[in-house]
């Protein structure tokens, strides 16, 4: 697939979609500078969607986009795992002089019938899904709209079975990448690194699907790189996080600027593995916990305590998604750093 021609792209670049710290803006900026702009739509109603769609829309020329949706499976709620989470987050509360609520919140949904009828009217050019694919008539509903369909995988074992179920693309997201990991068959012990990953989806006889490489892509010659290896074109989050259209928060940004943080995987902020910069609540319990209520649940008994910290400068309950390279976040448009990125290419 010559993915330039076929989305109309000046760069085989793309904007990774980032719920909480993003929204249309972002991807505006991106498709100004030539890349692929993202929407991440998991968090948002279908009336948001349309809306941001829309804005997106009147402010680019034909550029394509990209709508991402989650694929995970909904639990019911569980109140004894909640009674737990609250029970071990009582001394926080205790110390921020806050309490805890009932309300859930916005929740990470998963992709529905509902979703595919906006999918349908809006025609997106891209479709990403994030832990794995919908059920097969729903994905051939989204495919009939004429939307590339790219998803990720975490290991070779995951992209060969991306590539059996009807994906037409996929992102091969290394373990440097920010954010939660894609993973929907893997554990975090065979997950390897960016590099690693795309060798073995491009030389897997099996597998004759596209790879676009994801994780620890920050600079010019990394994009040069990975396009030398075989891959059609890149996925680029943590590096936009600092840009001037980007959402994120103040602690946020500031976490981003300090070098002498480094990043783990953890599943506290949501109930599932995802790379953030860390803190002492993630240092406190221990990175990954049994007793973290199942995603997306963990979010709601977090959300006071994350919001009094912020007021007070402090980033211990603030997802702080990053990669584990931070050296290509700069203050700039999204447009500019887009162009940054493609400087290398010919």
């Amino acid at each position: 697939m010559d993915l330039l021609s076929t989305l109309n792209l000046a760069y085989p670049i793309i904007q990774a979609p980032m719920a909480g710290v993003q929204d249309e803006k972002l991807a505006i900026a991106v498709a100004h500078g030539g890349g692929l702009g993202s929407l991440p739509c998991a968090m948002l109603s279908a009336e948001q969607i349309m809306a941001q769609v829309s804005e997106f829309r009147q402010h680019t020329q034909r550029a394509p986009i990209n709508l991402n949706f989650f694929c995970h499976s909904m639990p019911s709620l569980n109140q004894a795992e909640q009674s737990r989470w609250q029970q071990l987050l009582a001394p926080y509360y205790q110390a921020l002089e806050c309490h805890p609520n009932d309300d859930l919140g916005v929740l990470r949904q998963p992709f529905s019938a509902q979703h595919v009828t906006v999918l349908e009217q809006l025609r997106p050019e891209v479709v990403s899904f994030h832990f794995g694919l919908p059920e097969e008539k729903q994905l051939q509903r989204v495919k009939a709209t004429g939307a590339v369909v790219l998803s990720s995988a975490n290991t070779l074992a995951e992209a060969r079975w991306l590539a059996q179920h009807g994906c037409d693309v996929i992102i091969a997201q290394g373990i440097e990448a920010g954010g939660h990991r894609a993973m929907f068959s893997s554990t975090l012990a065979e997950q390897g690194t960016t590099a690693q990953l795309c060798q073995q989806i491009l030389a897997a006889k099996d597998i004759n699907v596209p790879v676009i490489a994801a994780g620890g892509i920050t600079q010019a010659e990394h994009v040069a790189h990975y396009l030398s290896m075989g891959v059609i074109a890149v996925q680029v989050g943590t590096s936009y996080l600092l840009c001037d259209e980007a959402t994120t928060s103040a602690v946020h940004r500031q976490a981003l600027r300090a070098e002498h943080r480094q990043t783990a995987i953890t599943n506290l902020y949501s109930g599932r593995p995802a790379r953030g910069i860390t803190t002492s609540f993630m240092q406190e319990q221990g990175f990954i916990s049994d007793q973290v209520p199942a995603f997306p649940y963990a979010s709601a008994k977090l959300a006071p305590l994350r919001a009094k910290a912020q007021t007070l400068g402090k980033d211990d309950f603030t997802p702080l998604w990053s990669g584990t390279d931070r050296s290509g976040c700069h203050a700039i448009s999204a447009t500019e750093l887009t162009r940054d990125l493609a400087a290398q290419l010919k």
